[in-house]
């Protein structure tokens, strides 16, 4: 082979192979930029958890401690734990069950991911040292109304908008907020990077049928290590947890936010092989292309005269 095709060989394989490596981490970035900094289809994904047992359990639990606990704090009494909790966590984990309770999960959703948002992105509406703070009173309130037509003890004396709940702790907030705008940029940019890098190694290749291969193999191979990458990143995300967070609930809420992720991977995973097979098979496809025709040879004009003698 001639240096000039080794070379372009050569280069085509380094652009080919970056352009593969870049898939998993485009698609990553490009989930975290566009995928969870929109408040509308944050909320969609997040929507159908109230519906789960283990997420229920868990609001009931923390709406029922904060109750408590504001109770204990901001009324001075300290209620009877074993005669009130059980009506108080009974209350809310009915209130879980009502349409209003779906109503009220999506508007602390979307007050949530506004105030996650503007901590990162500017640091309005956030105090140093303190965290990022969501008020669960849409939820706690009726639950009041509930207790108190019960008779339960107390109950018509809880001061529900001080039901606050930290999503996001204060000393992790300089550090995510550099990442949140590392990934805004990523975002766009790496999976562009990676599609030019793909079409100019294929352009560049010698046996660009090979190339077309490669590029799909690498694209699907890209996708199985995404999937793998956020079976290990669940894995590690809920070992990581406090002891005092439900992990069954924290699991459905991981499994709801990569949904969009998970499906990524596996149709970079199927179009990828999808691909190098087509182009492999397409190696034994022969297009047969009609015969043309000859334009008659004219007759020289000896021939013609012997002929007509």
């Amino acid at each position: 082979m001639p240096p000039r095709l080794r070379i372009r060989s050569a280069l085509s394989a380094v652009l080919i192979t970056l352009a593969c490596l870049l898939v998993p981490f485009g698609a990553l970035a490009a989930w975290a930029a566009y995928g969870l900094v929109d408040t509308g289809r944050y909320v969609t994904a997040m929507a159908p958890l109230a519906g789960d047992p283990d997420v229920r359990d868990a609001v009931a639990d923390t709406v029922g401690d904060g109750i408590l606990r504001a109770v204990d704090e901001h009324m001075g009494v300290r209620p009877d734990g074993g005669s009130v909790r059980p009506f108080v966590h009974d209350a809310v984990r009915s209130f879980t069950q009502t349409e209003a309770f779906r109503l009220a999960w999506d508007t602390v959703n979307q007050v949530t991911h506004d105030a996650v948002l503007r901590a990162l992105r500017d640091g309005r509406g956030t105090r140093a040292g303190q965290p990022v703070t969501v008020d669960l009173a849409s939820v706690t309130d009726p639950v009041k109304r509930r207790l108190t037509h019960d008779h339960v003890p107390l109950a018509a004396r809880i001061p529900v908008q001080h039901t606050a709940v930290a999503v996001f702790p204060a000393e992790e907030l300089a550090t995510f907020r550099k990442g949140f705008h590392v990934l805004e940029v990523a975002g766009f940019w790496l999976p562009v990077t990676a599609v030019v890098f793909a079409a100019t190694g294929i352009g560049l290749a010698v046996h660009r049928r090979r190339a077309i291969t490669a590029t799909a193999l690498g694209t699907a191979l890209g996708g199985a290590l995404l999937a793998l990458a956020l079976s290990v990143g669940r894995t590690l995300t809920l070992s990581g947890l406090p002891p005092d967070v439900p992990h069954p609930a924290a699991a459905a809420v991981y499994d709801a936010l990569t949904s969009t992720l998970r499906t990524t991977a596996w149709l970079l995973l199927a179009l990828g092989l999808t691909a190098a097979l087509t182009t492999w098979l397409t190696r034994y496809v022969r297009v047969t292309r009609p015969a043309r025709r000859r334009p008659p040879t004219p007759t020289p004009p000896t021939e013609r005269a012997r002929s007509r003698i």
